[in-house]
């Protein structure tokens, strides 16, 4: 995934200590650089700058352990938060969140009783 910020300062200050993603490397130097976070399974870069606002067709999918421990963590750290935890008719918990441009990320809690937890 790449995300080209309006502010990439701003967005790594975001995505580095508000969301607390861990740096898998950096590239280049000054306020232009790109950073390159783990997710998981995957990667979020964030480098260069955007002038347009963000699609809502694209969209981040962040999984956590406790979707209300996130939430208050979030709250604390400023976070924008556009819905709280919810547990959904397909049993995943989620709460939706907005990055400094306005890009919006799902924070899912996969249950212990979910089939997504397990294969029979």
């Amino acid at each position: 995934m790449l995300v080209r910020p309006a502010d990439p300062e701003r967005s790594r200050t975001f995505y580095g200590e508000a969301l607390g993603l861990a740096v898998y490397r950096e590239f280049g130097t000054g306020p232009e650089r790109g950073t390159v976070y783990f997710l998981g399974g995957g990667f979020l870069e964030v480098s260069g700058r955007a002038t347009d606002a963000p699609t809502p067709t694209v969209q981040l999918w962040l999984q956590v352990a406790d979707a209300a421990r996130a939430h208050e963590e979030l709250v604390e750290r400023g976070v924008t938060v556009l819905r709280p935890p919810v547990r959904e008719p397909w049993g995943l918990i989620e709460m939706w969140i907005a990055d400094p441009d306005g890009h919006q990320i799902v924070v899912t809690e996969v249950p212990a009783d979910h089939p997504l937890r397990y294969r029979p």
